[in-house]
């Protein structure tokens, strides 16, 4: 009888190793090849993008059916179509700061377009290039002192939006004086009114499209066409989100400040605010201080308190998908 049992309790002890050995090698190796390669090829799906048939940029045509074009424009589309992360902050960053700009592009009566430099140059972000170049419009030091603004040991004007896009407007419009052309006016914000006029001069064209230019420059331009094509055309480009999901503007109000501040720590405590937040609403201060002899007058902007919490600036946004319009389609 024990005998017996013992034979019972070894078989079922081989029993539970092979089960165990059986169990460990699918927990390994998961599904097979065949079965992880047909749910590969059921869910993983990447579409070519089908390219509208006409464009147009600053209110003039392009020519996208020259080969040459049409395939710049497909590689910049497709760039920005599946570098998704990237394109759906832009989204959500042009709905904060969109409307500044728009309002001062109208000021000057210039091509609503030309908001979308501003993305190509920074991605809506206060970043320095290693050239030097910096703020929304990355003005390198030299030009952004030509066209008024103020850059020292405290203070970095290229960092004011307000004063930032006020001298990248007054650059375009000088500028189209030259070329009579606003997609030239967005290739020499990119390359330089002198090295353009060399290209022009010494190619013996006058088409930015019938240029042979750095690949830098030669892209800049499609790159503002496909950010414009994907911020107008959501749905289409397969970018889904709600208006709750995109960045609101924050409320504040200005306070003129005519004389020095010795400590901004101090200042920023006066409105009940951090430090953190005066250098968020107002990044041209690059200092702690600001010597301020001549009594000069300073624009500070300040977030209203009781608007600083995020349910609270979401109330009015609504779950709509779409904040973008997307009913204007692009012509097939």
């Amino acid at each position: 009888m024990k005998k017996y049992i013992l034979i019972v309790i070894s078989i079922v002890v081989l029993f539970a190793v092979i089960k165990l050995f059986i169990f460990s090698k699918v927990k390994n190796d998961g599904i097979g090849d065949k079965e992880y390669h047909e749910a590969y090829s059921k869910y993983y799906k990447i579409f070519a993008i089908e390219l509208p048939k006409e464009l147009n940029l600053f209110g003039e045509p392009v020519p996208i059916q020259r080969y040459d074009v049409r395939e710049s424009f497909d590689r910049e589309i497709l760039i920005n179509t599946y570098w998704q992360s990237q394109t759906l902050m832009f989204f959500k960053r042009a709905n904060r700061w969109f409307p500044s700009i728009e309002k001062i592009l109208r000021k000057y009566n210039l091509p609503d377009d030309l908001k979308y430099i501003s993305i190509i140059e920074s991605g809506f972000m206060n970043v320095k290039s290693p050239a030097g170049a910096a703020g929304f419009w990355q003005f390198m030091k030299p030009t952004a002192k030509s066209y008024g603004l103020e850059i020292n040991d405290e203070v970095d004007e290229r960092y004011n939006l307000e004063k930032s896009t006020e001298a990248a407007c007054t650059y375009f419009k000088d500028t189209y004086k030259i070329y009579k052309n606003w997609t030239l006016v967005a290739a020499s914000y990119n390359i330089g009114i002198g090295a353009l006029n060399t290209e022009l001069k010494n190619q013996q064209v006058t088409s930015y499209y019938d240029l042979f230019l750095n690949e830098e420059t030669a892209r800049y331009v499609f790159r503002i066409m496909a950010i414009k094509t994907l911020l107008n055309n959501p749905k289409s480009y397969g970018f889904y989100f709600r208006n709750k999901d995109l960045y609101p503007i924050i409320p504040t109000y200005s306070v003129i400040v005519d004389s020095s501040i010795t400590d901004l720590v101090s200042f920023s405590k006066y409105y009940n605010l951090n430090y953190k937040l005066i250098k968020d609403f107002n990044p041209w201060l690059i200092s702690n201080t600001l010597t301020n002899k001549e009594g000069k007058s300073y624009k500070f902007i300040i977030p209203k308190i009781d608007s600083l919490n995020y349910n609270d600036l979401l109330k009015n946004n609504s779950e709509q998908v779409y904040l973008i319009d997307d009913s204007a389609k692009t012509k097939k």
